[in-house]
């Protein structure tokens, strides 16, 4: 058996010790150093490209009458997004309001007001319709919620109403009229001049 394994290695090293050094060889070989990269050389400063220069900044223009009515129509009519969501129709006008307030006068103050109404109108009554209602359906069991619902009834009309006050301001704006809501139109000018 002795001569067989002597056979089997023609180097005279036990298979251990072979395996060990081809190991090593491996190790050394993948441990090479790659070849040095090229680093490009530095610009000189004469060379140097010169930095841009910074554009200075201007306002944008502007809107035309056009946009202008385009852009209070919208805020009006944005209180038909209440119909579909529920409560984000104010945010239309607002966002008007705080993209087009430095370019038109016109539309910042009907988009304000437009927030505004809709807030009072919507949300505010709205809350109020769902309270009374729930008030009345809690009090009808002793029978003095039947007197609140007519006042529940009134307040329930009052979104819908808006909603048809939102149109005919939509349309007057866009027909270059200078549309005010009825209390809300002379506060929210007096707001937008402080």
């Amino acid at each position: 058996m002795t001569d067989q394994t002597t056979s089997d290695n023609d180097t005279g090293q036990n298979p251990e010790e072979e395996q060990n050094l081809s190991q090593q060889d491996f190790n050394q070989k993948t441990q090479a150093e790659p070849p040095a990269q090229e680093i490009p050389p530095s610009p000189s400063p004469a060379r140097m490209p010169a930095p841009p220069t910074p554009v200075p900044y201007s306002p944008p223009p502007p809107l035309t009458p056009s946009e202008e009515r385009t852009w209070a129509m919208v805020s009006h009519l944005s209180i038909l997004a209440n119909l579909v969501t529920g409560f984000l129709g104010p945010v239309i006008p607002l966002v008007v309001y705080l993209a087009f307030k430095d370019r038109s006068r016109y539309v910042a103050f009907q988009s304000m007001q437009a927030f505004i109404f809709q807030l009072i109108a919507w949300v505010g009554a709205g809350l109020l319709a769902v309270i009374a209602w729930t008030i009345s359906g809690v009090l009808v069991i002793i029978l003095i919620g039947c007197l609140i619902m007519p006042l529940a009834l009134l307040l329930s009309i009052i979104p819908l109403a808006a909603l048809v006050y939102g149109v005919i301001g939509a349309v007057q704006a866009d027909q270059g009229q200078n549309f005010k809501y009825w209390l809300v139109g002379d506060w929210t000018l007096s707001l937008l001049k402080q």
